[in-house]
C-alpha cells in the first residue's frame, strides 16, 4: 500500500471541515448515527477490559457494539479463554465478528486448508454465542500475496470462499457469512492485486459465488497513507465501501449491507490536530449510509509494536488521542 502524504488534499479537506465546523458548508445527515452498531477492532479476547473502557461509559452502557477479533488456529487450544470471552461479551453487549486465520509460516499467513476450515467450526460450535446470528469471515485481504500463503490466487480462494460457506449453512447455528476484506488501495504488482480484478477473476471463476455470503465486509480506510480527508469519496477513501457496493449491484443484481470492519486515521503529527472532526464527519456523513451494518476501526490496542499508530491505547495502556477523537465524534453525532 502506498504510503505517501498528498499536502494539497490535506489542506483543501482541513478548508472544507473548518467551513463546515462555522456553519458556511452544510452536508444534511442521512441518519442517526445511534441507529448504527458502532464498534471496535481488536486482536485477543484480553482486549475485552479495553473495550468496556471505550464504551460501556455514560449512555453507550447498554447498547450493543461489534467487535471483530481473528481466530486463529493457535487458539482452538484455549476453548476455556474463549467461551468466557463469549460469556463477557454477552454481560456487556458486544457482538462479536470472529475473522477467521490460520498461521503464519515463513512471514506469511499459511492458506487454510478444507481440515482447518472444518475445525474452526468444530470450534465455534462449542462455543455458547453471546446473540443468535453468528457473525464471521472468512478469512483477510487475500488480494495480498503475504495473507494467502504468498500467491495471489483468486481462484483457490474462490473455492475456499465456497467451502466455507456451504460449510456454515449445512450447520444448524445462525452463521452470518461474509468475505474477506479487499485492500482497496492495493495495486497490480507481484505482491497484490487491485480489488476490483481480483472480485471479477473470482466472478469469472464461480459467477455465483457471492450468492453464498450474508452480508459484505470493507476495509475502507481513509488513504493514501490512512491520513487523508473524510470527505474524498473514491475507491482508497472512508467511502471505498460504496464501491464495492455499486460493484455488487452491477455483477450480481444484489443489494448487499456491509460492516465495515477495518478503517480509521492513523495519529501522526498532520493527522492529530483534525482527529476529532475526522471521526465526526465520518460519523455524520459517511457511516450513516443506509446500507451500513456496523463499523469496528482498526485497532483498539495495538502499541507497542506495527500497529502503534493506529492504536486507541498507547504502550502504557492509556488512552491515545485516537481513542479522544473516536469517543468526541460519537458524542458530537448523538447529541441533538
Amino acid at each position: 500500500m502506498k504510503k505517501t502524504f498528498n499536502k494539497f488534499l490535506f489542506f483543501k479537506a482541513v478548508a472544507i471541515i473548518t467551513l463546515m465546523a462555522i456553519g458556511l458548508v452544510v452536508t444534511p445527515l442521512t441518519h442517526a448515527i445511534k441507529n448504527k452498531i458502532l464498534g471496535v477492532h481488536i486482536l485477543s479476547p484480553a482486549d475485552l477490559s479495553n473495550a468496556k473502557l471505550l464504551f460501556k461509559q455514560g449512555d453507550m452502557k447498554d447498547d450493543w457494539h461489534f467487535l471483530t477479533i481473528p481466530l486463529a488456529l493457535k487458539d482452538l487450544n484455549e476453548p476455556e479463554g474463549w467461551q468466557n470471552f463469549f460469556r463477557e461479551t454477552k454481560k456487556y453487549k458486544f457482538i462479536p465478528i470472529v475473522r477467521l486465520a490460520t498461521k503464519v509460516e515463513e512471514g506469511v499467513w499459511a492458506q487454510p486448508t478444507r481440515y482447518d476450515i472444518v475445525q474452526l467450526f468444530k470450534f465455534m460450535d462449542q462455543l455458547d454465542w453471546p446473540t443468535e446470528k453468528r457473525y464471521i469471515i472468512i478469512f483477510n485481504e487475500v488480494n495480498h500475496a503475504k495473507e494467502w500463503g504468498g500467491v495471489i490466487d483468486p481462484l483457490s480462494y474462490t473455492q475456499i470462499l465456497e467451502f466455507a460457506t456451504s460449510w456454515a449453512k449445512t450447520e444448524k447455528a445462525n452463521y452470518v457469512v461474509m468475505p474477506a476484506a479487499m485492500d482497496l488501495a492495493a495495486p497490480n504488482s507481484a505482491e497484490t492485486m487491485e480489488a476490483f480484478t481480483y472480485l471479477t477473476k473470482m466472478l469469472e471463476y464461480n459467477p455465483w459465488i457471492f450468492d453464498h455470503i450474508d452480508l459484505w465486509n470493507s476495509h475502507s480506510y481513509p488513504n493514501p497513507a490512512f491520513s487523508s480527508s473524510p470527505i474524498l469519496t473514491g475507491q482508497n477513501s472512508i467511502r471505498g465501501f460504496e464501491h464495492e457496493l455499486n460493484f455488487l449491484k452491477r455483477k450480481t443484481g444484489r443489494d448487499f449491507e456491509v460492516i465495515i470492519t477495518e478503517t480509521g486515521w492513523v495519529q501522526t503529527s498532520q493527522t492529530e490536530p483534525w482527529l476529532k472532526s475526522y471521526y465526526l464527519y465520518a460519523m455524520q456523513h459517511v457511516w450513516t449510509h443506509p446500507k451500513v451494518v456496523g463499523v469496528t476501526p482498526f485497532l483498539l490496542r495495538g502499541a507497542p509494536g506495527q500497529f502503534s499508530d493506529f492504536s486507541f491505547f498507547d504502550r502504557d495502556n492509556q488512552p491515545t488521542k485516537i481513542f479522544e477523537a473516536f469517543r468526541a465524534g460519537i458524542k458530537g453525532a448523538t447529541s441533538d
